[in-house]
């Protein structure tokens, strides 16, 4: 089987450009999360909490440069002499020249006015995002100083597209009118939550219901959820 190169495809006016690397990383990481806040009810023996949102996926990959004894493809190649038989040394070079091309990933783009978007691809993964961090590592120098090996650590923060996420994930529209019954246990408080997103509009409820006392409710009684004003 032959080896597959991992690729960094960055993002230009005209389209994209491919970037490869010089070696395969070793390993990769891959990081989620969600946004929450805490919000006091008073009455409640605790906050409640009110999902915010969904974060961004954070991709995190090193990536090693090799000058010293590998030409720039990452390929080594030994030339040997049919008649001798033996080996033409590679001469080593400024590792800081492909270093270079992954550092401006960071950098702002005169033709996009912002640095570029980023797809790692290799084999099942294809990750898209932002560069939000990058550190260059220099680890071998020759006699005069020229830096012959480096390490690049990246840290890249997925970019979602509005359109694509609605489809994967809609949410059912609260613009019209519902009920619900009441469950052992449940308050005002939890029926905004869950339809609207926020327990501040419990009042909202309350209103529509004529409900004095929001802590006043039965099992199984049947409350109106209004649609919200636009």
């Amino acid at each position: 089987m032959a080896l597959e190169k991992a690729v960094l495809l960055v993002e230009t006016e005209s389209g994209e450009e491919r970037l490869p690397v010089q070696f395969n990383p070793a390993e990769y990481n891959l990081s989620e999360s969600v946004n929450y806040s805490e919000k006091n009810v008073p009455g409640f023996p605790g906050p409640i909490i009110q999902f915010l949102s969904g974060a961004s996926t954070t991709l995190n990959l090193s990536l090693t440069f090799d000058t010293y004894d590998t030409p720039e493809s990452g390929v080594r190649e030994v030339q040997a002499s049919a008649e001798l038989g033996d080996a033409k040394p590679h001469t080593p070079t400024d590792v800081s020249l492909l270093t270079r091309k992954v550092a401006r990933l960071v950098q702002i783009d005169g033709t996009l006015h912002r640095p570029p978007t980023v797809t790692f691809s290799w084999g099942a993964i294809h990750f898209k995002g932002v560069v939000t961090d990058l550190k260059q590592t220099y680890t071998m120098f020759m006699p005069n100083g020229m830096p012959v090996r480096a390490r690049v650590e990246l840290t890249l923060k997925s970019v979602t597209d509005v359109a694509n996420q609605k489809k994967e994930s809609p949410f059912e529209s609260p613009d019209r009118t519902k009920y619900r019954t009441v469950h052992q246990g449940e308050h005002l408080w939890n029926l905004a939550v869950q339809e609207y997103g926020d327990p501040e509009l419990w009042r909202f409820i309350a209103k529509e219901n004529g409900l004095m006392d929001p802590l006043d409710l039965r099992p199984g009684q049947v409350l109106k959820l209004p649609a919200l004003p636009r």
